[in-house]
């Protein structure tokens, strides 16, 4: 019911900063939340951050805290993820993730009924 694009992966450099967006798709006039999550080699998927869409109210994982920002835009059905000071460990596959079913704003993958298909950020030291 919901189709879900990701883009703005790249190649930077420790410190540096890039933007996420994801584009929704679908039947989004019932969104509850939206997240990111990144998934490195090795290593279970993590929650990023996740936003409200209607309130806009955010969270955020400790690691990425003060660094990372999620917004959105309801009109156009847009989620971002803007990282800022980027650094080697945020290395990793970024998923954006929607649900419809829940109330409030779920911290967890398994709350999540829509994944996109991933894009990678690659930061060196």
């Amino acid at each position: 019911q919901v189709q879900l694009v990701e883009s703005g992966g790249g190649l930077v450099q420790a410190g540096d900063s890039l933007r996420l967006s994801c584009i929704a798709a679908g039947r989004t006039f019932s969104t509850n939340a939206m997240g990111w999550f990144r998934q490195a080699p090795g290593k279970e998927r993590e929650f990023v951050g996740a936003i409200s869409w209607r309130s806009a109210g955010t969270y955020y994982a400790e690691s990425v805290k003060g660094r990372f920002t999620i917004s959105r835009d309801n009109a156009k059905s847009i989620l971002y993820l803007q990282m800022n000071s980027l650094r080697p460990e945020d290395t990793a596959v970024y998923y954006c993730a929607a649900d419809r079913r829940g109330v409030g704003v779920p911290l967890t993958s398994a709350r999540y009924e829509y994944w996109g298909q991933g894009t990678q950020v690659t930061v060196s030291s």
